[in-house]
């Protein structure tokens, strides 16, 4: 690898610097692997060195000068050709919060866009909601503003046409953005108002600022201005959205622009102090210089697995840098582009294990994902922190045995580090003899040279192994657990833990698991690969020889790149204009890149590019990232064609989601041209080269063994052979069970598996299991075989949830992900419920049992029953339940179910939702109980009777406005639940039916003990009383509780007693509805994660009066009783328990369009838009309520501000929170919000609201929260002939009374303010404008007094973990109810 010119200056360095350890990889010039000399060093170690890389540097230089270099003295570069380096500076000054203090800049109106976010709140069963703190320390709110001309969802589909930005001149309103929209300008921003605001900003000490305005992606100018004058003042760094990634949506690219300005100065004064160390300086500039010492080559590892100069290496692109490396390790030594075998990288820490994918040749890179509570947009690889590591803590809870996410972290440690840390899984691999102390460095105790201490591990084991035996055991000897066996199985739930999130990994992206290899590395990896391997399915396991400095390695490995990306608008054509155009477009692009390159030393002949489109179907957000096809794919694939994106974006759509849109235009989103400087030419010889040149042979009984131990395996300890990795050789095959250790890691191979040496690797290959071949009992319950059962039961739903997220076509299910599958036994009780959507809990199990007893006995296999009627378990009639029964033999075993919300079934109103609705039938099309398929037959014909004729036939109504899309997420339904029921096929073949059925009933029991004990502890608490409490809909309605507890049985009954009758409106909720809300609250009062089924009701007896509102008649409206009534009833039920102060209690549901069929006319294409909107969360007796976030029973995510002006004709004129909106109090309650939409074009606008009348109450002295409000600002005839076309008297309390009056005629229109109620449908007019402000949540305890708010504990346990595809998917699920 080394070429002539290089032998003066040969030595390649790289380095990672990681949180506890700093790993060096040198080589001298040959880019042999034979000459690399490896060095692991403490990352912070104050009294022997300042800086690790420094001193790593220097040991290196040492070592191939063969003369010692003194401490301190700056490094000779000129025998180094290139340093290359990843670092958690960014991390660690994110994760500690670290980072500079910085101003934000953003347009008037969005100042609280970021802690709003998408307004969802993380995890939806805390009641002190945490959300990530902000970057910024000043807001600046600029006073400019322009947006899109033209509307995506216009079925007219008209372009305005404007000339270039460029071209265009000064004072035009309108012109062409970046991305090829038209853009109107509305108020071009004042350089002097500017001025004084960052002047301002600058005397306050701060001196880092980001810049994000509204569009600055498409039309970056105002940005670039401001940008201007913050450099022109002083500012010492200046961080514009634009720059750093100009792509679509206000909230990623803002957090990414605090994100950078507030890492990017940490990092820079990073690289001063180590940059200060050498002689000639670091970096191109350094080489390039002609006089004095020169400088050597140095880049940084950038989250998306590139190289870049250190002159420009920002905070941004640095979050992922250490991470980065380790997937370029494995993926450039394990992947062979000729067998083409896909890879998993399975990276386990201390702290935390990361799992990612490596296929066809090239890197898996999200531009979305969440670290340390910042969403970041920009090109990352996709690396998921799965579950926490060799630390992660170990539980028994309510009768589980539980594992993380909660770490030691490095201190104290594990149990075993003599710091006095709790027991963790390193304990329990040590205890079970799978970690060697001989091998492990001696760097504990009080003077740091002391090994692991097996005693300690041992004394808690036995602390922890009599709890559990006094709890399953009962006092009995017989069923006892050993030692042993405890440390077992926390070791098998901990692989169980691990494997559901890397199925989700590949499955989500359409691939199969086992047909991978499991490259694993990383200190921990070795110890668990084997059983993660064989539950994933993988047959092959592959070791880095380096694994345990495999980030680093991959530094020395990666090339160097240059990404650049521009916004696009155009539809896709395979040829004419549009394909001339963006190939144009590329190849700027390009030819920047090789600029810059070039600037760094490269000839063009070294430069290689990967090319993508961001494309997606006209009316869907599912964006894909396409690569240009290479020269192979497009010979054998599109017939030779090198610019086949679009037939590669349908082959793509059609592996990840199952299905295409042929008539569907594709959009694309984005160009972007990823430029790589190559430095790597390749490995001597691959893997699949290696394995088949090597002659294995088997090594004798007592061969080259270091030692033996007894090492625990499923079913007992076996004799196990010990190897030190420096005394096999290559060719050397040992069977399991055996351990291969060196100082950096240990490798278990299990009994039936056997493990050979190749040059650069040790490759497991898995023969038989070490699993289940020892009957499961199923007299009595083992507590590791019930944790297992409950993460498997979870993992059908889940995937079940995926398959339907994936062969779904509407924009509900596809991408709000509004939809629940669930598992149930063969009665209907819930067995496992997911993603958990709070309204869907309990309401499902109703709807299953009440099915099962209509059809008992006449039920064929190949059935599949569909119902959505609130009378049979339905909550509202736009969420259709499709129930598949699994048979055994003749006997019905189990159900699968899911409930989907479709976009519209008809109705009074387009989406289904109307605020006035009044009879059941307005509402669209209810299904009772009907067939589906029969015996394996769509009945399509009688779907769409019951969705399009029947519904029509009632005055005023029509049939559904998409008959299509229903039918598509109907089979959608159909396929999710057949997963479920080959999934647990699968598992009973695993297992046995009596298992199986025996397991599904034990974990419902599960859940009922953990209830039972919470109502014993609450009875405790208010000494035997009866808790009661009452609240009022805004119809005066009331909803009356009454708790009566039995604390002897852990029992109660939920009397409704005294709740209001039945309403001619359409808040009644069905009985379903009030179950889901009680379930929710009892899960919300355990705080702690237990399996969500049918047992968390079993000791709950609910009593709601018959025709009262809460068990209204089968003609009753019930569209409000899903998203209203449901949070009025869990807001009673918190009241009753004393739990918290009552939050928004409303979701706020606001929908918008125009067209439609409505009889005797023609039918009118149009469209529909429909959002929830946040508001205050209640206070409690710890914590202060939150600001701006969903609660209780809904968590939907917002629209982005700039998506959503782009996909709708609206100007959003202010998104912002409502200051003092929330209650009063000890602990202060949360403010809602104010949402200000103008529609561009006449509309029909509907809101459906509460909590306008009834303030949402304190508690304990705490005062109420504000109520909300909805005004439209309307245009009406000017009564008293005043020309002032503001609003007829000043704009209520915190709006913008200032209207555009370009289209209102000064002399004859004024503009008023009309409150619309809580509920209530207009017509709108252009120009005109709805004003929705949220009501706040309640305050909690007297005002004065000092509060308890524990601000320590809002530190969430999975904080430091990265967030790519898997999470932002869970979140996703869990934020749309």
């Amino acid at each position: 690898m080394a070429s002539e010119k290089k032998t003066e200056r040969g030595i390649r360095i790289a380095i990672d610097r990681g949180g506890t350890f700093t790993d060096c990889v040198g080589n001298p010039g040959t880019g042999k692997m034979k000459d690399d000399v490896l060095i692991k060093l403490l990352s912070v170690d104050p009294s022997n060195y300042e800086d690790a890389p420094l001193e790593g540097i220097r040991r290196l230089l040492s070592t191939f000068s063969g003369k010692e270099i003194p401490r301190g003295a700056p490094l000779d570069t000129s025998k180094i050709e290139s340093i290359r380096m990843g670092t958690t500076v960014a991390t660690n000054a994110l994760l500690e919060r670290k980072g500079q203090d910085i101003a934000m800049v953003v347009t008037k109106g969005f100042k609280d866009c970021l802690e709003i976010g998408n307004q969802s709140r993380p995890n939806i069963f805390d009641l002190a909601i945490r959300k990530p703190e902000v970057l910024y320390k000043r807001v600046v709110e600029i006073d400019e503003r322009f947006t899109l001309e033209d509307y995506a969802e216009d079925p007219e589909r008209h372009e305005t046409g404007a000339e270039p930005v460029g071209e265009a001149g000064k004072d035009v309103e309108l012109v062409r953005g970046l991305s090829g929209e038209a853009v109107r300008i509305l108020q071009r921003p004042s350089e002097e108002k500017i001025k004084a605001q960052l002047q301002e900003v600058y005397d306050s000490g701060l001196r880092s600022v980001a810049v994000c305005l509204m569009h600055g992606y498409t039309y970056p100018h105002h940005e670039a201005l401001v940008g201007k004058l913050a450099r022109d003042i002083g500012f010492e760094h200046v961080s514009l959205s634009h720059e750093l990634m100009p792509m679509i949506k206000l909230v990623p690219r803002a957090t990414s622009a605090c994100a950078d300005a507030y890492l990017t100065p940490a990092i820079k004064k990073y690289i001063k102090g180590f940059e200060a160390g050498f002689e000639g300086g670091l970096g191109t500039e350094s080489v390039k210089r002609e006089k004095g010492a020169k400088g050597a080559r140095c880049e940084f590892m950038q989250s998306d697995g590139g190289l870049v100069d250190v002159d420009v290496f920002s905070g941004l692109r640095a979050i992922l840098s250490g991470p980065a490396g380790g997937v370029v390790g494995y993926a450039l030594t394990s992947y062979d582009p000729k067998t083409r075998i896909p890879v998993i990288g399975f990276d386990m820490g201390g702290t935390s294990t990361d799992v990612s994918r490596y296929g066809s040749g090239r890197y898996d890179h999200v531009f979305e994902t969440t670290t340390a509570g910042v969403t970041i947009q920009s090109p990352q690889l996709d690396i998921n922190t799965v579950a926490a590591g060799g630390g992660s803590r170990l539980f028994f809870r309510n009768g589980l045995f539980v594992v993380g996410p909660e770490s030691a972290s490095a201190h104290p440690g594990p149990a075993c580090y003599r710091k006095g840390g709790p027991l963790t899984i390193t304990d329990a691999n040590l205890f079970l003899g799978r970690l060697l102390p001989d091998f492990f460095p001696k760097i504990f105790g009080k003077n740091e040279d002391e090994g692991l201490d097996a005693e300690a591990s041992e004394k808690l084991f036995h602390e922890l192994t009599d709890q559990i035996n006094k709890e399953i055991t009962k006092g009995s000897k017989e069923n006892e657990m050993s030692l042993d066996e405890v440390a077992y199985g926390f070791i098998k739930i901990a692989n169980e833990t691990m494997t559901r999130p890397i199925r989700s990994l590949t499955e989500a992206r359409g691939h199969d698991t086992s047909r991978h290899r499991l490259a694993t590395f990383g200190g921990a990896g070795g110890q668990h690969a084997v059983a993660i391997a064989e539950a994933l399915g993988i047959s092959q396991i592959l070791v880095h020889r380096y694994s345990s400095v495999l980030s680093a390695y991959g530094m020395a490995l990666a090339d160097v790149v240059d990404e650049r990306q521009e916004p696009e608008s155009k539809v896709w054509s395979d040829e004419g204009e549009v394909l001339k155009y963006l190939q144009n477009k590329m190849k700027d692009l390009k030819d920047k890149s090789i600029a810059t390159l070039k600037d760094q030393g490269f000839d063009e002949n070294q430069i290689n590019f990967e090319e993508y489109l961001n494309m997606r179907y006209r009316g869907t957000e599912s964006a894909l990232m396409i690569i240009r096809p290479t020269k192979e794919e497009a010979e054998e694939a599109y017939d030779g064609d090198g610019w086949a994106f679009g037939k590669a974006f349908v082959k793509q759509h059609e592996q990840e989601f199952g299905f295409i849109l042929p008539d569907r235009d594709i959009i694309v989103d984005d160009v972007r041209a990823r430029g790589i400087g190559k430095t790597f030419e390749g490995l001597e010889k691959t893997v699949d080269q290696q394995l088949k040149e090597v002659k294995p042979k088997d090594l004798g009984k007592n061969e080259k063994q270091y030692d033996k131990r007894q090492v625990y395996f499923e079913g007992g300890r076996q004799e196990t052979a010990i190897y030190r990795l420096e005394d096999i050789a290559v060719g050397d095959r040992i069977k399991g069970p055996a351990i291969i250790a060196d100082g950096t890691q240990t490798i278990v191979v299990t009994p039936g598996a056997s493990a050979l040496l190749i040059d650069t690797h040790i490759v497991i290959n898995i023969g038989e299991s070490e699993g289940q071949d020892t009957k499961v009992n199923t007299k009595e319950v083992d507590p590791i075989m019930l944790s297992i059962f409950a993460h498997r039961f979870m993992a059908i739903a889940e995937q079940m949830g995926r398959a339907l997220q994936k062969t779904s076509v509407s924009t509900n299910v596809k991408e709000r992900l509004d939809y629940s599958c669930a598992l149930f036994d063969s009665d209907g009780g819930l067995v496992a419920n997911a993603p958990h959507l709070p309204v869907h809990l309990g309401s499902m199990s109703t709807c299953v049992k009440k099915q099962a007893e209509i059809w008992r006995g006449k039920l064929q296999k190949g059935d599949v029953l569909v119902s959505n009627h609130p009378m049979y378990g339905g909550t509202h009639l736009p969420d259709i339940t499709v129930i598949t029964p699994a048979f055994s033999g003749e006997s019905i075993v189990f159900y699968v179910a899911s409930r989907a919300h479709h976009a519209d079934i008809g109705g009074i109103l387009p989406g289904s939702m109307p605020p006035n609705s009044r009879e059941l039938f307005q509402e669209g099309a209810a299904i009772k109980s009907e067939k589906l398929v029969s015996e394996g037959h769509f009945n399509e014909k009688r779907i769409t009777e019951l969705l399009h004729t029947e519904p029509a036939k009632w005055p005023g109504c029509s049939g559904t406005r998409c008959l299509a899309d229903n039918i598509n997420d109907l089979k959608a339904q159909v396929a999710a639940n057949q997963k479920g029921i080959n999934l647990i096929g699968a598992l009973i073949g695993d297992y046995g039916e009596d298992v199986v059925q025996f397991y599904m009933r034990s974990i419902q029991d599960n859940a009922e003990l953990s209830v039972r004990n919470l109502l014993k502890d609450v009875s405790k608490r208010f000494e035997g009383q009866d808790l009661s409490a009452v609240d009022y809909m805004d119809d005066g309605s009331p909803i009356k509780l009454k708790v009566t507890i039995n604390a002897e049985k852990g029992e109660a009954i939920f009397d409704f007693e005294g709740t209001g009758p039945e309403v001619y409106g359409n808040t009644n909720a069905p009985e379903a509805v009030t179950y889901s809300a009680i379930i929710y609250c009892l899960r919300c009062l355990i705080s702690e994660d237990i399996p969500l089924n049918q047992g968390c009701l079993k000791p709950i007896h609910v009593k709601i009066p018959k025709k009262s509102f809460l068990s209204p008649s089968d003609k009753a409206a019930v569209v409000g009783g899903n998203v209203l009534t449901s949070q009025r009833v869990t807001d009673v039920v918190l009241k009753a328990f004393h739990a918290c102060a009552a939050s928004q209690g409303d979701c706020n549901n606001l929908t918008f369009g125009f067209g439609g069929n409505l009889e005797g006319e023609e039918a009118v294409k149009g469209f529909g838009y429909y959002e929830t909107i946040a508001g205050g969360s209640g206070a409690g007796p710890h914590w202060d309520g939150t600001n701006g976030v969903h609660t209780h029973m809904t968590n939907t995510r917002i629209t982005d501000s700039e998506v959503f002006e782009r996909r709708y004709p609206v100007l959003l004129r202010e998104f912002s929170l409502r200051p003092g909106s929330g209650g009063a109090g000890q602990h202060r309650g949360g403010d809602g919000v104010i949402r200000d939409i103008e529609f561009r074009i006449p509309v029909q606008v509907s809101i459906l609201s509460e909590r306008r009348v009834y303030h949402p109450y304190g508690l304990e002295g705490g005062e109420d929260a504000s109520c909300g409000l909805n005004l439209w600002v309307r245009k009406v005839p000017n009564a008293s002939g005043s020309s002032d076309a503001h609003a007829n008297g000043d704009a209520p309390n915190g709006i913008d009374g200032k209207v555009d009056v370009e289209d209102a005629d000064k002399e004859k229109e004024e503009y008023r303010y009309v409150n619309l109620g809580g509920k209530n449908t207009a017509s709108m007019q252009k120009g005109e404008r709805i004003i929705i402000m949220t009501p706040g949540g309640g305050g909690w305890g007297n005002v004065g007094e000092e509060s308890k708010a524990n601000k320590h504990l809002w530190r969430d346990s999975k904080s430091s973990w990265r967030q790519g595809s898997v999470a932002s998917r869970q979140a996703e699920a869990e934020a749309s109810a």
